[in-house]
């Protein structure tokens, strides 16, 4: 049953980018609908378990959430310019990166010289994944790329964040969970306001993303009770699943090509990028 428990969030994120892009509509439809989604499951946890949380806690857990949305934000720009196969091990490489680099600078993670040296050798492994999943061999998929990535690389910042903010507080992840989907809501909601496009509202794309924004919840709070069950190492390790389901999905499910030569160093660089989470995951 615990292993169960620690596929849902695997397949439940691995899904989301595929039914993101089966529902359709423009990012701004996405990135309302997701945030209306978490809420939704936000709420309910809020009621079902009724967690406690300091004010504190509270409203930087909610800023963790609307820096989400600005990692999303990116996200969903680059399904549309590069695809959900090139852009989720990319973005996958890019959050696991940074988010192990501001564990070790700000947090004193990885504490002794061989779990340093294993950490560093595991970004290394990421960082040369993610370069084989980037290429491309045609000039218009090039294009794509280029245009994604100064889109992707940027907003990535946002992940970073959103990760970093909660172990700065003292609080349990499902305490924090109601605050940080709250953040997420208000995010999008002045993401769409802010960039003009309040017509989202009235749009129906905006309402069926709904579904995977709730997909996107669920998947959070199974990860939590994952790591509980499983041991925190184990949770993050299965959920590493999630970037192989939705690379393979973007080309057998969304119908997105690759040559012999791309398709063979993206397996290449997914699977660096999994080992090197791996390691990182039981430092």
């Amino acid at each position: 049953m615990n292993i169960l428990i620690a596929l849902i969030p695997a397949i439940g994120w691995g899904l989301n980018p595929l039914l993101l892009s089966k529902i359709g509509g423009k990012p701004v439809n996405q990135t309302l609908g997701t945030g209306l989604g978490a809420l939704l499951v936000g709420i309910i946890v809020k009621v079902m378990f009724q967690p406690s949380v300091a004010s504190g806690v509270f409203w930087l857990s909610a800023v963790s959430g609307a820096c989400w949305v600005i990692g999303q934000i990116g996200q969903y720009t680059s399904y549309a310019k590069m695809g959900v196969s090139t852009t989720m091990p990319i973005s996958t490489g890019l959050q696991l990166i940074g988010t192990s680099v501001i564990g070790v600078l700000m947090f004193g993670e990885w504490s002794g010289g061989v779990a340093k040296l294993i950490g560093f050798a595991a970004i290394i492994l990421m960082i040369i994944g993610v370069a084989f999943t980037a290429v491309t061999d045609s000039s218009e998929s090039r294009a794509g790329l280029m245009s994604g990535l100064t889109v992707l690389v940027p907003t990535t910042i946002g992940y970073w964040a959103y990760s970093a903010l909660p172990k700065a507080v003292s609080a349990s992840s499902l305490s924090i969970f109601f605050p940080q989907m709250l953040g997420i809501f208000v995010g999008a909601i002045l993401y769409v306001l802010l960039s003009g496009h309040a017509h989202a509202f009235k749009e129906s794309t905006s309402w069926l993303n709904i579904a995977a924004g709730a997909v996107f919840g669920v998947s959070a709070l199974a990860y939590i009770f994952s790591a509980k069950a499983n041991g925190v190492a184990t949770a993050y390790m299965i959920t590493q699943l999630s970037v192989v389901i939705s690379t393979l999905g973007g080309m057998l499910v969304l119908g997105e090509v690759k040559s012999h030569r791309e398709f063979r160093l993206t397996m290449m660089g997914l699977a660096l990028i999994v080992i090197g989470s791996v390691m990182t995951a039981f430092l």
